[in-house]
């Protein structure tokens, strides 16, 4: 996770408004993904949903139909604007593809730039938001929410992003995606395990 940030960090210098910088974040969720025994995983797949269809930063599919999509989110200026209209923009993606695929199960990694929010005000109410909005599980499947989400709170004030956030917390929240999508789709075969 810190090589991520780190490769997001270098990108998001030198071209703040590049998609690039989330390659790294997508590339170490598929990488997670794999390990975990999801493998191949799409990066930046358009992926159906009810109103139209949606490219998700990672996805994967099973028997032709998608069956994970993770949304990567960062927020490194203007939070005070950005904060609500993440939370607005994550209710409404995720209530289009479940309207479509209710089975689905739907995570969101977001980077916050503490720096730019020095009360820690606008973290908190994020991170409440995402709690409050995370932990679909069967049977109680309510659109609008979804399976998993991870505030990653980092400062990039220096010449090197300093993780703040429990390192683990972004491979926590996919070892719950994954066990929710194994949990809705028990046809999926387990990796062969390696012999010592």
């Amino acid at each position: 996770m810190q090589q991520a940030l780190e490769d997001f960090y270098q990108i998001a210098k030198e071209r703040p408004t590049s998609t690039l910088r989330l390659s790294s974040l997508a590339d170490y969720c598929v990488e997670t993904l794999s390990r975990l025994g999801l493998s191949e995983a799409e990066t930046e797949a358009t992926v159906p949903g009810f109103g139209r269809p949606k490219q998700w930063d990672v996805a994967w599919q099973y028997d032709g139909k998608y069956r994970l999509a993770i949304s990567l989110k960062s927020i490194m200026r203007n939070v005070p604007g950005t904060v609500p209209n993440r939370i607005d923009d994550l209710m409404g993606e995720v209530a289009n593809l479940q309207l479509y695929s209710p089975e689905i199960v739907i995570g969101y990694l977001m980077v916050f730039d503490v720096s730019q929010d020095p009360s820690g005000e606008w973290a908190r109410l994020l991170e409440s938001r995402l709690q409050a909005l995370s932990g679909r599980s069967a049977p109680a499947w309510s659109i609008g929410m979804l399976e998993g989400a991870a505030l990653t709170r980092v400062d990039f004030s220096g010449p090197r992003p300093r993780l703040l956030s429990d390192p683990d917390g972004p491979e926590l929240m996919l070892r719950k995606l994954v066990e929710e999508v194994r949990r809705r789709n028990p046809g999926i075969p387990y990796p062969p395990k390696t012999q010592p």
